[in-house]
């Protein structure tokens, strides 16, 4: 065990605030009981106030705090802290430790598994019914049954494995938090005199924190601190923005495929379904028609047909790219396929991630300010004025943060030019199969100039209220059943 270490500049445990955010345990301990108690608290009191217009605190702490706000944020920021506060992940520590501590099966112990949650159990499911997880009761019972599902398994399963494996969002920032700036590892001369390892022996996930540095990953490293707290010899440095993505790294597959499939279901469909959905030509989109066909041939009142449409074409448009970029890639590069895949597929990381926050900034100030204000007093009975929004849609100067789309395109741009030199052959061979492997990054900069060119040409709807033809059916099929 090491008691003290001299510190590098750039090592954020070194720096005195952040140093006492990040490695004091006292308040770390702390934020994870405060950040338990509002988890909990938020369920209860969903269960007791279950509708909107009573309870507007269970859904914000759910949907406006911790995601998209906090989560986002500080993914593509400090990594995946969040994950080191999950309450999940903080009851699950002392759950295993008493639990049967089985190994755990191939069928769940792949990560994809996780992403495949989150897409199908949330996201599809989002789409087709808008309202599921909107009102008080619906999340709350959502995150009772996520609870009950984490106990199970962090009971049954050793080191942790529902946070590498089932969690929804495990997996997924895993993955983005490899944009971050920042990373944890050890210094190496000191650990070279080491043979206790009490970084590892703290570690609940079954991690060698003295490997990361070597082997340029985290790997599953949720950030919880435990390590450094059992020695000084682990450091938490500020790095370049994706650090770990300039370097040859062991690749997770389930990675990957989280930077596509969220991608599609988050940043493509919400542009076809939300932002272009207020365009005043919204019903001549491809998906907005197929959508409408789908309404007339299946009629089940309550289902958005547009958001399953979008959903479909948005995911059927991603794949087709990646998969026929990656492939003329290959050739081109003479390499297999797989690997070109694997190996470059990391450049779509920051799409989402990155890009995604122009969406969370702009409604921080738009709704998620206002409502977070607003439901915290309701929550806690604070009797005071109703908080206003800092800001409105018309604002133009919330298009400072379209600016974050096109700097998510760069920035994958980068990532892309530099893995494509992990491969041997000619500049002009690179130079081909770097622009058929950003296929994807090339269409979201084309999707986000198209927005903006929709809006100056054709305008906005007049309405703001049931923009899209599903919405208008939907409406006219009701009234016809209520007369």
């Amino acid at each position: 065990m090491v008691d003290y270490q001299k510190r590098d500049k750039n090592d954020i445990f070194n720096i005195p605030v952040l140093g006492f955010l990040f490695k004091n345990q006292t308040f770390i301990m702390t934020l994870r009981v405060g950040v338990l108690a509002l988890f909990i608290y938020a369920i209860v009191f969903g269960i007791m106030y279950p509708t909107k217009e009573e309870n507007i605190f269970t859904t914000v702490v759910f949907w406006s705090l911790f995601w998209p706000f906090f989560v986002v944020v500080t993914l593509s920021t400090f990594g995946r802290v969040f994950c080191g506060i999950c309450p999940h992940g903080f009851m699950g520590k002392y759950i295993t430790k008493f639990g049967l501590k089985k190994k755990m099966p191939k069928v769940f112990a792949n990560p994809i598994v996780g992403v495949l949650l989150l897409v199908i159990g949330f996201w599809l499911v989002y789409y087709i019914y808008p309202q599921a997880y909107k009102t008080p009761i619906a999340a709350a019972i959502f995150f009772i049954i996520l609870t009950a599902i984490s106990i199970v398994f962090f009971y049954i399963y050793k080191d942790m494995g529902y946070c590498k494996s089932i969690c929804p969002i495990g997996t997924m920032m895993g993955g983005f938090g490899k944009v971050s700036f920042t990373t944890l590892g050890t210094y190496e001369e000191t650990c070279k005199s080491c043979t206790t390892f009490e970084c590892a022996d703290a570690c609940s996930y079954n991690l060698k924190p003295f490997t990361f540095d070597k082997r340029a990953n985290m790997v599953d490293c949720t950030l919880c601190m435990d390590c450094s707290d059992a020695c000084e010899a682990v450091s938490f440095k500020l790095v370049k923005p994706s650090h770990s993505l300039f370097k040859k790294f062991q690749i997770q597959k389930a990675e990957v495929w989280a930077f596509i499939l969220i991608t599609a279901a988050i940043s493509i469909t919400m542009s076809f379904h939300h932002a272009l959905g207020r365009v005043a030509i919204a019903d001549e989109y491809i998906w907005s028609k197929f959508g409408m066909f789908l309404q007339e041939k299946i009629a089940i009142i309550g289902l958005d047909y547009i958001g399953i449409s979008a959903l479909f074409f948005a995911m059927l448009i991603t794949i087709s790219l990646v998969y026929s970029g990656m492939y003329v890639a290959s050739k081109v590069l003479n390499e297999d396929f797989k690997k070109v895949f694997y190996t470059l597929g990391y450049a779509f990381a920051p799409i989402f991630i990155i890009g995604g926050l122009s969406h969370t900034y702009e409604f921080f100030f738009v709704h998620h300010y206002s409502d977070i204000a607003n439901g915290f007093m309701q929550g806690f009975f604070i009797d005071a004025d109703k908080v206003q929004a800092l800001a409105s849609r018309k604002d133009g100067w919330l298009k400072i943060f379209t600016l974050l789309n096109y700097i998510a395109v760069i920035w994958a741009f980068i990532i892309m030019a530099k893995r494509i030199n992990f491969f041997t052959a000619s500049k002009v061979a690179k130079s081909v199969a770097f622009v058929f492997a950003s296929s994807l990054i090339i269409f979201y900069l084309f999707l986000n100039a198209y927005k903006v060119y929709a809006f100056k040409t054709y305008g906005a709807k007049k309405s703001a209220h049931n923009h899209s033809p599903a919405a208008k059916k939907h409406t006219s099929n009701e009234v016809k059943h209520i007369r």
